[in-house]
């Protein structure tokens, strides 16, 4: 398998996905920007994908852009809520509020 880092990674604004493809197969971050708020609503990795970490790129990536364009993140995508709780650097990006909504 190809070496694989952030730059395979592909922000699809117009599926409103992260995306990245390997072998003609395509592992998503779904989300919804509203304003200042990025909602990430499902994380999806193809069963020939899976334990290679593609998933963890996916949500660090995404992690990383909401960051660099100072969004609040609410992660109602079980995945990256629990990329969250493992990696809590990024936890000051979580709007709790926006959260419960």
């Amino acid at each position: 398998m190809t070496e694989l880092s952030e730059q395979s990674v592909r922000n699809n604004e117009g599926e409103n996905r992260f995306e990245i493809e390997v072998e003609g197969e395509r592992a998503v971050a779904q989300y919804d920007r509203r304003g200042s708020t990025i909602f990430f609503t499902h994380t999806e990795v193809p069963p020939s994908m899976e334990g290679q970490g593609i998933g963890n790129l996916l949500a660090r990536t995404a992690l990383d852009y909401a960051r660099k364009e100072k969004l609040r993140v609410v992660p109602r995508c079980k995945f990256i809520a629990a990329f969250i709780e493992r990696h809590p650097e990024y936890a000051d990006l979580v709007d709790v509020a926006d959260g419960t909504s």
